[in-house]
């Protein structure tokens, strides 16, 4: 256990040093987009006297190191800028929309794994036999289908020829669970299967390994349940996986911001398109370092939870 806390204390104590580097990545790449934030804000007004202005008043002028550290003390401040007429606090329009993406990534994250780890297992104890070929097939097919053309066939398929699900839409799930689970059963099905598909892969692989391994053997000659055995099995095959699982998770991130777009959501991907297409630098500035800043907590719990399942790391 001392052990886990001194690991897990190293990689919680990384996390503002990467946030800092994430920060300044985001904070240079977008000083550099050819959108005149003056003009943008003052519209019509923008005469090259109002620009200076503007420019002065906001500190447009100053050197880039000081611009970004300016830019820290926002954020310290939790102060993710305006956004274009009509002006609105970046930070309360991403508190708005981000818990939306965060369901949306959870619910594909979910049925990801039960997949995944479906599939997989089944490859696995049924190996070079028509099921674990069959899941083969599936998981290439899969693996080789972007998520937003899933999402385009499935409107087509199950809102559209079968008006089973809407075509887009939200409902909040305070008002309707079941209307939630309406609205949001497309888009994660949309972000899950490709996910699945290659983590089944990885499962079967990992199963298959370990179903090899002289303990077994052993467990199954002296008798054990069957089931107990594919548990004790799938514990240790699961370590591979979880150990990707957050790089999928960040897939999982970046692909619901398309998705959203696809589904009419109103999440984070509805606000980068919005501030993209405006010209709102704030806006997009704000909604991709919060993306990223969420990618690198979810893998920092994805490598906690690799430390508690896998004890052999921690003497690392």
């Amino acid at each position: 256990m001392v052990a886990f806390l001194r690991l897990a204390l190293r990689r919680v104590a990384m996390m503002p040093v990467m946030i800092l580097g994430i920060a300044l990545l985001v904070f240079v790449v977008l000083q550099f987009s050819p959108v005149d934030p003056a003009f943008n804000a003052l519209g019509e007004s923008a005469t090259p006297e109002a620009r200076a202005a503007f420019a002065a008043a906001n500190g447009l002028d100053d050197p880039l190191p000081v611009r970004y550290f300016h830019f820290l003390g926002q954020l310290l401040h939790f102060d993710l800028g305006m956004t274009v007429p009509p002006s609105q606090p970046v930070f309360d329009r991403i508190t708005a929309a981000f818990p939306l993406t965060v369901q949306l990534t959870f619910l594909g994250l979910i049925l990801a794994v039960v997949l995944a780890v479906l599939f997989g297992v089944t490859g696995a104890m049924y190996r070079d036999r028509w099921p674990d070929q069959l899941f083969r097939v599936l998981s290439m097919a899969g693996v080789a289908i972007p998520s937003f053309w899933l999402g385009v066939l499935l409107i087509q398929q199950f809102a559209l020829n079968t008006p089973v699900f809407p075509t887009g839409g939200y409902t909040n799930p305070a008002d309707s669970f079941s209307g939630w689970l309406t609205t949001m059963a497309l888009p994660a099905i949309s972000l899950a299967l490709p996910v699945s598909a290659s983590l089944a892969r990885l499962v079967r692989t990992a199963m298959v390994a370990e179903l090899d391994r002289d303990y077994v053997r052993t467990a199954r000659g002296n008798g054990l349940p069957p089931l107990l055995v594919i548990r004790s099995v799938l514990r240790n095959a699961l370590v591979t996986p979880l150990t990707v699982l957050g790089i999928k998770v960040g897939y999982l991130l970046s692909g619901a911001v398309v998705i959203e777009a696809i589904f009419d959501l109103p999440g984070m991907g509805k606000l980068i398109l919005e501030g993209v297409t405006g010209g709102d630098v704030a806006l997009v500035q704000g909604t991709v370092l919060t993306i990223a800043i969420a990618f690198l907590v979810v893998n920092v719990i994805v490598d906690l939870l690799y430390l508690l399942v896998n004890p052999r790391i921690r003497t690392v």
